[in-house]
């Protein structure tokens, strides 16, 4: 894995906002998103609890494609293919600490270093 953007804090981009939007909508215990973009350019997101659990169901999409992609159909986004994982945060965000713990419960424990 590729360690050139770990300095770099990852946010969202504008054409993921609205997906956010929407499932928080349908989430209101949601603290935050996490987003995991794949290397064939699709998307996998899903609201996370307080407790780091899953809010809601794992959304899978690709931009401007009417369904995700072939090689996801077969693998359902394997992790292996992950090009960049985060979480996008509710303000008021938990602190820094609760942030950390919640992270690795979700996203495993090379998320950031």
């Amino acid at each position: 894995m590729k360690k050139n953007k770990s300095k770099k804090k990852l946010q969202v981009e504008k054409r993921e906002e609205a997906m956010i939007q929407g499932i928080l909508e349908g989430s209101p215990d949601a603290i935050g998103v996490v987003v995991i973009r794949l290397d064939c350019e699709c998307r996998k997101m899903a609201a996370i609890s307080k407790e780091g659990d899953p809010a809601s169901k794992i959304i899978m999409y690709r931009d401007h494609a009417e369904s995700i992609c072939d090689t996801c159909k077969e693998d359902n986004g394997s992790f292996v293919r992950v090009r960049e994982s985060f979480i996008h945060w509710v303000e008021p965000a938990p602190n820094k600490d609760i942030q950390k713990e919640i992270s690795t419960k979700v996203l495993g424990s090379q998320t950031e270093h």
